[in-house]
């Protein structure tokens, strides 16, 4: 199985992925770290990969996505952005509307607290 399809298997058997340097409760970069505290404040159950333990995934998902740069946020096998996008997204409220279009169960409180936080 080449890099390319374990990636499409992993985003479309799972309705949140995100690709990042890391673990979700181990963080090994700032970028991956904020975006995951984001879908971890919010109580987002997300499938993490870890692409520091596997370079073909590491350069298959740049690939795979034309996005160069790591983190990456998968929802219903959809490619959603980086840390920017996503920072912007939930400052917006896009990533709630997101994750409520999608049928992603996520605490609107908490992500109310967010923008709330950096307003």
């Amino acid at each position: 199985m080449t890099a390319q399809d374990k990636i499409k298997e992993t985003v479309t058997a799972n309705d949140v992925v995100l690709y990042m340097k890391g673990t979700k409760t181990m963080p090994q970069c700032g970028f991956s770290s904020r975006v995951a505290g984001v879908l971890n404040f919010m109580g987002v159950d997300f499938t993490d990969v870890n692409v520091l333990a596997d370079d073909e995934i590491r350069q298959g998902i740049k690939d795979y996505s034309d996005w160069p740069t790591i983190p990456q946020l998968y929802v219903k096998g959809e490619f959603v952005g980086g840390c920017d996008i996503i920072t912007e997204m939930t400052l917006s409220g896009e990533l709630d509307a997101l994750f409520t279009q999608s049928g992603i169960a996520f605490d609107k409180e908490k992500a109310d607290q967010i923008r709330d936080a950096n307003a």
